[in-house]
């Protein structure tokens, strides 16, 4: 028996895909009557984020959502979340209450 082949068969062969593998996806959701400018990330830059969803870390390597407005918001208003804390956002209190040792941004 051969092994199985997970291979993506298209038509177009010389055509490159439309998100590469390890690349991101980007989209427009609204969250809180805005418009935001959702990215899905691999986590490959080697940094702890804080989720503001759970307000638990986000550790180096692991796969999560970057959303910011799209009103022109620059670099600092970019929040990394983790994805299920992004799909239950709108179902979480705004008041987080973080522990006593832990860090606030």
């Amino acid at each position: 028996m051969s092994p199985r082949r997970n291979r993506i068969s298209s038509p177009d062969h010389g055509a490159e895909p439309s998100a590469p593998l390890g690349g991101s996806l980007r989209r427009t959701e609204d969250y809180q009557g805005e418009e935001w400018v959702v990215q899905t990330v691999a986590g490959t830059a080697g940094r702890f984020y804080r989720c503001p969803g759970c307000d638990q870390e986000i550790p180096p390597g692991v796969g999560h959502v970057v959303a910011w407005p799209s009103y022109g918001a620059g670099v600092d208003d970019r929040r990394h979340w983790h994805r299920a804390c992004w799909g239950a956002r709108e179902r979480r209190s705004s008041a987080i209450q973080r522990g006593r040792g832990a860090p606030k941004y």
